[in-house]
Parts: C-alpha cells; sequence; structure tokens
C-alpha cells in the first residue's frame, strides 16, 4: 500500500529539510471502508460518488470519487464537528446539482492528519458548492430566512442576476418550476425542515412541501424529452397528437394531428396569452399523451 506521509525534501534535493510537500492519498486504507455514499452522478461518462467520511477532530469529509472507492478522490468540503450531521447531505446534493462545480482538489494526508487545518483554498471550495442553485436564466436559489411581517421564516428565496442578496420569497413549487427538477430543491427542503434553527417558522415551507407533493400538476421535462426521442426516430408531432385523438383539418378535409396543442402540453410552446412555455402538466394528460401517443408507461416519462 502506498504510504500517505508527509514527504520531507532532503538537503541539496531542491529545498530546505523543513519544506514540505503534500502527497495525494493513492489508496484506499481501512478506515475508508466505512465511508458513507450521499450521492451518485455521472462524469465524463463515468459513474461518480459523494462520500461521507470521518475526519480529524470529529469532523467530517465530503469527497468526489470515482465510484467504488476512493480512485481519484477530491474534497468538496470539510463538516465541523459543531456542525448538524445533515450538513454533509446538504453540502452533496448541491454539489451534484450544481453543473458548474469544477473540479475540486485532490485529497491528501494533511487532510486526514490530527490536526489538520482548515485551509483557505478548501474554504473557497466548500463555499462554491454551497453556492444557490440556478435556473437558465441565471436566477439563484436558496433557502433562507425571511421577514413575514415580525416573525422570520425559512422559505425559498430568488435572487435575479445583478439584484442584491437577499432574494424575494418564492414557493418550493416555483423553484421545481424554474430549475424543471424536482432535486435537488425537495431534498433540500426535507433537510431544512429537518434541523430547522431556534426561532425560525417553518409552517410555510412544510405546506409547501405538503401541496407538491400531492399535486396531481407535474413536471413535463421527462415527457418533452421523451417525445424528443421519439421524433428522432422517425415519429412526427402530428402522428403522435393523431394517437392522442387531437386533431384538425385544412380547408380540403385534410385531417392532421393538432401539434400546436400537443406542442403545448410538453412546454414547446407558450400557452395562450403567455410568454413562456410552462414546464407543468396534469397528470391526467402526461398519461394520455405517454399512453396513446408514445405507447409508453406513464411511469416511464415522470421525473
Amino acid at each position: 500500500m502506498p504510504s500517505t506521509a508527509t514527504v520531507t525534501a532532503a538537503p541539496g534535493a531542491g529545498g530546505h529539510p523543513s519544506a514540505r510537500r503534500r502527497k495525494r492519498v493513492a489508496s484506499c486504507p481501512p478506515p475508508f471502508a466505512t465511508a458513507r455514499v450521499l450521492a451518485r452522478f455521472r462524469a465524463d461518462g463515468a459513474e461518480r460518488h459523494v462520500l461521507a467520511l470521518a475526519g480529524p477532530g470529529g469532523s467530517v469529509l465530503v469527497l468526489d470519487c470515482r465510484a467504488g472507492g476512493l480512485a481519484d478522490a477530491r474534497v468538496v468540503g470539510r463538516i465541523a464537528r459543531e456542525e448538524p450531521a445533515q450538513n454533509a447531505s446538504l453540502l452533496a446534493a448541491m454539489y451534484v446539482a450544481d453543473e458548474r462545480r469544477g473540479r475540486p482538489r485532490a485529497l491528501c494526508s494533511e487532510d486526514l492528519a490530527a490536526r489538520a487545518p482548515l485551509e483557505s483554498r478548501e474554504r473557497a471550495g466548500c463555499s462554491q458548492h454551497t453556492a444557490p442553485l440556478l435556473d437558465a436564466d441565471g436566477n439563484a436559489y436558496s433557502i433562507r430566512p425571511t421577514l413575514a411581517g415580525s416573525v422570520a421564516e425559512l422559505r425559498w428565496t430568488c435572487t435575479q442576476p445583478g439584484a442584491p442578496d437577499p432574494g424575494m420569497p418564492v414557493s418550493l413549487r416555483s423553484t421545481v418550476g424554474a430549475l424543471q427538477s424536482y432535486e435537488p430543491p425537495v431534498t433540500l427542503t426535507e433537510i431544512a425542515l429537518a434541523a430547522p434553527a431556534a426561532g425560525l417558522g417553518v409552517s410555510t415551507l412544510q405546506a409547501e412541501l405538503a401541496r407538491l407533493r400531492r399535486s396531481s400538476i407535474v413536471l413535463n421535462r421527462g415527457l418533452r424529452e421523451a417525445v424528443a426521442r421519439r421524433i428522432a426516430q422517425g415519429a412526427s408531432l402530428s402522428e403522435i397528437a393523431l394517437r392522442c385523438g387531437r386533431f384538425k383539418y385544412d380547408r380540403r378535409g385534410n385531417r392532421s394531428g393538432e401539434t400546436s396543442w400537443l406542442a403545448r402540453r410538453i412546454g414547446q410552446m407558450p400557452e395562450g396569452g403567455q410568454s413562456r412555455p410552462t414546464p407543468w402538466i396534469h397528470s391526467q394528460t402526461l398519461a394520455l399523451i405517454a399512453r396513446d401517443g408514445l405507447c409508453v408507461s406513464p411511469h416511464e416519462v415522470e421525473l
């Protein structure tokens, strides 16, 4: 097993005896067997895991590694002993959700030392990966304390590009719709509700999560992607709409599928009077298009 000890430069070998360089951890010693998988994602065609590993002084290291071990382990951040344990999962979820996550620094022996310092570049990396979630327009979404009259409440907020922080309170549904994804907003909401800070109200956030879970209005992104795949295989929007029983006639009496209806349902065209397509669809309409139009189970196109 390769050593992970600190290497000291020898006299006359290009450095003072006290000069040290940090050696990258190249193998998986026994303590790593207890590492806990927090999240999974793919990068450059390979599966990677975000792990929680017990660190020095009761801390927890959050690491980005290749699946199956600590190969190419990189430090996402460090959770101090006094922080809530849920912060490791929160950091992992935000890291995976950040498509601009970059490439964190490699894990090294000093990270595992009894007196490992929290270096400035590690602080910068941790700060980067707890950044708000960004939608396609660059709006930033995060859960923050807000004031509702004289009451401090935990809410999702949205900050537009160039606007001063903190942003305006928005609903969980608005956040999910803007990101066109239930994750990580739902998971981050659950984490925030599990251990809210003292004195912060969570009733609004709890109600928003409950409404989202029982709503029959669902995201249409999965359906839109399924339609796009079918089009790439040679089908047409008109053909799919016809199968759904949505059709129109031209002046010569020729029948064709009502493609505008389909395009609006899957979020490719805005509804009448709206400037942008909707990210939502009723679950019954989703089921109709999935079963009749695409001949697949609705579960295959749900997010």
